[in-house]
């Protein structure tokens, strides 16, 4: 939902930032790497010593990296199998290490179990999400169904860890990864219904 109403906008955003790194010789596959790991870094580093608010900043800043290779690819005409799979690995590294610092912080200084707990259920349940529907696709059925969607997962836990640490209440987010947990469980059930629905039609 997010990707379908938000991307024209990021994307008009954006250009410009993408043209200038076209000029100066930048490849949209280093800018892939280095969104992938800066976003590690503020996840792994900034979330265990308890900087939720600041990590939170430091992500979102190499976030929009995804949005960008994108743009620079198109304007390149690069865009190929290699970019696309290269891009969607490391949506999957980033993504873990986000729920992953998100859990060490809760399992250690944070003194809150039920949320680490949470954030690895939604770390797994996100990767089969994606899982799903890389699978799907590459028996030749679709799977694009669901409302838990990289987007929508990764702005939640973005959004409400970050104004955890600006003195939120912790319950609320937990309650935010609660739900993110079964929306990602839902979707994918959806996914393996709908992929069962067309397998049993060619069957």
């Amino acid at each position: 939902m997010l990707n379908k109403y938000a991307r024209g906008f990021f994307g008009k955003l954006f250009t410009p930032l993408a043209r200038v790194l076209i000029r100066m010789g930048v490849s949209p596959d280093a800018v892939t790497i280095i969104g992938t790991l800066g976003v590690c870094v503020g996840a792994l580093v900034f979330y265990p010593l308890g900087e939720l608010f600041w990590g939170t900043v430091f992500i979102t800043a190499f976030v929009f990296a995804d949005m960008v290779d994108g743009l620079m690819a198109r304007m390149l005409e690069r865009s190929s199998r290699w970019g696309n799979f290269l891009d969607s690995t490391l949506d999957r590294l980033a993504d873990g290490a986000v729920f992953a610092g998100v859990a060490i912080w809760f399992f250690t200084g944070g003194e809150n179990p039920a949320i680490a707990v949470f954030a690895l259920v939604c770390l797994l349940l996100g990767s089969l999400v994606s899982y799903a529907r890389a699978k799907a696709e590459s028996l030749g059925c679709t799977a694009a169904v669901g409302f838990a969607e990289r987007s929508e997962r990764l702005v939640a836990v973005l959004v409400f860890t970050g104004l955890t640490g600006l003195g939120l209440p912790e319950i609320v987010l937990l309650v935010v990864l609660v739900l993110l947990a079964a929306a990602s469980l839902v979707t994918v059930i959806q996914r393996i219904m709908t992929v069962y629905r067309q397998t049993r039609l060619t069957a």
